[in-house]
């Protein structure tokens, strides 16, 4: 089975041509050096969450953001590493879904820490906003999950957890940049509020699904 990065790899579907073309030198390098595909994916992992909790909470949102930036790109790499080495599996899509969920934990955990820091981004409010679109960003990725091991689909809905990532770190960036904080705060409150109605979404899109065909309500079936 092909590995496919689901997540994070849709924030550059774009320009993944270009970015291949990028990458290749890079990813044959590493191939040559017997480096595997996993290790890069849990490379880039580590250095979101780095880039996230040491920058984020005392304020440096942009560089922050930049270093990020750099190993999301880590999900280009690991992809065609797999794919040319022939070592493409469940295992390897298992792992980029599951470490996509620490790195969504660590960079909106740390921008809840920048808000609590009286030194920094100081809003109770905030944190509390911060929180809630980490919590319902987990669950529309959980639910989606669940839908699919009972044979069910959930896909779609107001906020795909690339649409989430993108907005956030592009306004973070230049929030920072422009000191205008309004920019992070109007991107965090609206991903809280479309995370929830995602959610919402596609617990009605199953929902709909078991009620259109009885026999997908059946646990045994």
């Amino acid at each position: 089975m092909i590995r496919v990065n689901y997540d994070r790899v849709a924030m550059l579907n774009r320009f993944r041509q270009f970015w291949t073309k990028v990458i290749t030198p890079i990813a044959t390098l590493l191939l040559k050096l017997g480096v595997s595909a996993d290790m890069v994916t849990l490379v880039g992992t580590i250095g979101v969450s780095a880039g996230a909790l040491i920058f984020f909470p005392g304020g440096h949102l942009w560089l922050g953001v930049v270093v990020i930036t750099c190993f999301v790109f880590s999900d280009l790499i690991d992809g065609y590493m797999a794919r040319t080495s022939g070592t493409s599996s469940k295992w390897g899509s298992f792992l980029d879904s599951t470490l996509d969920r620490i790195a969504d934990g660590a960079i909106y955990g740390g921008l809840v820490m920048y808000y609590a820091n009286s030194q920094a981004g100081d809003s109770t409010l905030m944190a509390a906003v911060t929180l809630w679109a980490l919590v319902m960003g987990a669950v529309t990725s959980y639910a989606r999950a669940k839908a699919e091991s009972l044979g069910l689909k959930a896909s779609g809905g107001l906020a795909e957890r690339a649409d989430r990532l993108v907005f956030t770190l592009i306004l973070a960036f230049f929030s920072d940049v422009f000191n205008l904080p309004i920019l992070l705060e109007l991107v965090i409150w609206y991903v809280a509020a479309a995370s929830t109605i995602t959610v919402v979404q596609r617990s009605l899109s199953v929902r709909k699904q078991v009620l259109s065909d009885p026999a997908k309500n059946d646990l045994d079936s």
